[in-house]
C-alpha cells in the first residue's frame, strides 16, 4: 500500500518539484497550501502575502492540476497569528530580534500542518526546503545540510521535534537549485522560472516598526542614544527600530562609524559603540532543542551559526542548568543578537540549537 504524504505547496518552484519527485517515487501525494494571510481584502491578499497570498494559491492549484494530485487550501490564520505574528511583535517590544520563519516552521508548517495531515490519513508531510532528514545509528532523527550548501535551510529548521522529523520528507535537499529549476522546466511547470520569495510574508514592505506600532497599538517613545559609558549622544526613534550590530539609519554624526551594541528596554536606551564593541566570544541561550543527541553531557566542540547568513564559527558548548546552554567561541564573533537562534553543527549534521538570551559576561560562570 502506498504511503500518503501531504506536500506543503507555496506556489514556488521548490515545493512544486518536491510534489513531483514524491509522486515519481511512488507516494500517494496530496497538495496543501496554508492560508495564513490575515487581511481579508482580496486585493491585499493578491498583491502581498509571499507564500500565503492568493497568487501563491493560484500557482499551487495549477501545479497540482498538472501533476494530477488532490489539492486543498487549509486555514491556519489563527495559528499563524498566535505563534508567528504575536511572537514577532512581543520580541521586538522586549528589545529582542525575532526569527519568524523559525517559529512558523516549528508551530505552523510542521505542528499545525502535521496534525491536519494526520486527519487526512497521511503518513508524512513534505516541504520544498533545502535540507535532508536522516536517522542516525543512535536512533535519533536529525537534519543534514542540503546538497546545495549555498541554499541550505537547516538553520531555520533546528527546532523541529523528533516526532515531526520522523514524519517529514524533504526531497529537494538532494538537489541544487539549478537542478530543481531544470526539472520544473523539463516537466513543463509554469513556476519553473518564478523568483524566490525573499521578504517576511506578512511585512512585504520590510517596515517592521510601522507594522508593530499599527498592530500592537502601542506607542514607542523616543529615547537616548548613549555610549558604553552612559554619555548621551543623541535621540533615537524608539527601540523597535534597532537591532544589535546595526549601522545604517542611526542618524548620528560622531565623526566615526557607529554601531548598535546593546538595547535597554528598561531605560529606553540604545547603546552605541565601535565595530570592535560588537564582537564577543560567549553567549548564553535558552529553549534548547537537541536533535542528533538526546542530551548534552559535559563539553562538546561544534560549529555554531548565530544567524541565517552566518558562516558558522568553532565553539565549545556546555549545558548550564536544565534549559540553558553556554557557547564559548574560539574567536569573537560579530553581533550576537538576543532573540536570534544559535544552531550547532557537527560537520554537516545538526546537533541542535537554542534561542540567544544574552552575551555572556565573564562573571556569569563564577
Amino acid at each position: 500500500m502506498k504511503k500518503k504524504v501531504a506536500v506543503g505547496m507555496s506556489g514556488g518552484v521548490d515545493s512544486s518539484v518536491a510534489a513531483y519527485l514524491l509522486k515519481e517515487q511512488g507516494y500517494d501525494v496530496i497538495g496543501v497550501t496554508m492560508q495564513i494571510w490575515q487581511d481579508e481584502d482580496p486585493h491585499a491578499m493578491a498583491e502581498n502575502g509571499g507564500c500565503c497570498g492568493l497568487s501563491a494559491v493560484d500557482d499551487a492549484r495549477r501545479v497540482a492540476d498538472m501533476l494530477d494530485i488532490p489539492y486543498y487550501v487549509l486555514n491556519f490564520k489563527q495559528e499563524f497569528k498566535t505563534y508567528v505574528i504575536d511572537y514577532f511583535m512581543d520580541e521586538y517590544i522586549h528589545a529582542r530580534t525575532p526569527n519568524p520563519c523559525i517559529a512558523c516552521n516549528r508551530y505552523v508548517k510542521w505542528e499545525a500542518l502535521l496534525n491536519r495531515a494526520m486527519e487526512f490519513g497521511c503518513d508524512y508531510i513534505a516541504t520544498g526546503h533545502y535540507a535532508r532528514v536522516i536517522r542516525l545509528e543512535n536512533g535519533r532523527y536529525t537534519l543534514k545540510k542540503s546538497a546545495a550548501v549555498h541554499k541550505d535551510q537547516t538553520y531555520a529548521l533546528y527546532n523541529l521535534t523528533q516526532e515531526q522529523l520522523s514524519r517529514t520528507l524533504m526531497p529537494v535537499g538532494e538537489y541544487d537549485k539549478e537542478e530543481i529549476r531544470r526539472i520544473a522546466q523539463d516537466i513543463g511547470l509554469l513556476v519553473a522560472k518564478k523568483p524566490d520569495s525573499q521578504e517576511i510574508c506578512f511585512i512585504p514592505d520590510h517596515d517592521y516598526a510601522s507594522y508593530i506600532e499599527k498592530e500592537s497599538g502601542k506607542e514607542f517613545k523616543k529615547g537616548n542614544f548613549v555610549d558604553i559609558n552612559g554619555r548621551i549622544l543623541g535621540q533615537h526613534k524608539g527601540i523597535i527600530h534597532y537591532t544589535i550590530g546595526q549601522r545604517k539609519g542611526l542618524g548620528l554624526s560622531l565623526g566615526s562609524p557607529a554601531f548598535v551594541v546593546d538595547i535597554r528596554p528598561d531605560t529606553n536606551e540604545v547603546v552605541i559603540g565601535t565595530n570592535e564593541d560588537t564582537f564577543h566570544d560567549k553567549l548564553v541561550a535558552d529553549r534548547v532543542n537537541l536533535m542528533s543527541i538526546p542530551q548534552l553531557q559535559g563539553e562538546m566542540r561544534v560549529t555554531a551559526k548565530i544567524r541565517y547568513s552566518h558562516q558558522g564559527a568553532p565553539c565549545v558548548i556546555q549545558m548550564e542548568g536544565p534549559d540553558k546552554v553556554v557557547c564559548h567561541f574560539e574567536e569573537p564573533v560579530r553581533a550576537i543578537t538576543p532573540g536570534q537562534a544559535v544552531v550547532f553543527y557537527d560537520d554537516d549534521i545538526v546537533v541542535g540549537g537554542a534561542t540567544i538570551q544574552n552575551i555572556l559576561k565573564e562573571d556569569f560562570l563564577k
